[in-house]
C-alpha cells in the first residue's frame, strides 16, 4: 500500500511538470560561469536539435550578472554552424544599465536578469544539429562579476 501511494504522488508530480513544460521551447539552458569570471578562451557550447525547419524560431540570450558588474554593457559573439556549412558569427551589443548607472535587468538580491534577441523569425535551413557558442567580447579577460549565460531556442508564435 505504502508503495502504491508513493508511485500515485509521482505519477501526479510527473504529470505536473510535464504540463508546465512549453511545448514550443526547443531549448533554454543556462551554464553557470564558474567563480563569475568568463573568459573569451571559453565559450558557451550548445547543441540544438531541431526536428522541424518548417517553422520560424527564436533565438535569445540569457544572462545574469552581479550588481558589482563594472560596464553598463557587454559585447557577445554568438556563433552558430550546422550540415557542414561554415560557421557564422554575428558580434551583439547588448546595454545593461541606464547612464545613471540604474541595472535594466530584473533584479533579485544582488543578481540582475536578461533575456536579450539574438534571432527573431530565424529559419533553421533544414532540420538537424546546429551547433552554437556564445563568446563575451569585452576588453576585459576574464569579464567578472557574470554569474551564468545561456540560450534559449523556441519556435515563433
Amino acid at each position: 500500500m505504502k508503495n502504491l501511494k508513493a508511485f500515485i504522488v509521482f505519477i501526479i508530480a510527473a504529470a505536473v511538470f510535464s504540463a508546465c513544460a512549453d511545448p514550443n521551447t526547443v531549448l533554454d539552458e543556462n551554464k553557470a560561469i564558474p567563480n563569475h569570471n568568463w573568459a573569451y578562451t571559453d565559450p558557451l557550447k550548445y547543441e540544438v536539435k531541431i526536428d522541424d525547419a518548417a517553422p520560424l524560431y527564436n533565438i535569445y540570450l540569457n544572462l545574469r550578472v552581479t550588481g558589482n558588474y563594472k560596464y553598463s554593457n557587454i559585447f557577445i559573439i554568438f556563433r552558430r554552424a550546422g550540415h557542414g556549412k561554415k560557421a557564422q558569427s554575428t558580434r551583439y551589443e547588448f546595454k545593461l544599465a541606464k547612464p545613471d548607472g540604474e541595472w535594466l535587468g530584473a533584479g533579485s538580491g544582488n543578481l540582475y536578469s536578461y533575456r536579450f534577441v539574438l534571432r527573431k523569425g530565424y529559419k533553421f535551413p533544414e532540420k538537424g544539429v546546429y551547433h552554437i557558442e556564445i563568446e563575451q567580447n569585452m576588453r576585459d579577460n576574464p569579464l567578472r562579476e557574470v554569474s551564468d549565460a545561456g540560450l534559449c531556442v523556441e519556435k515563433a508564435k
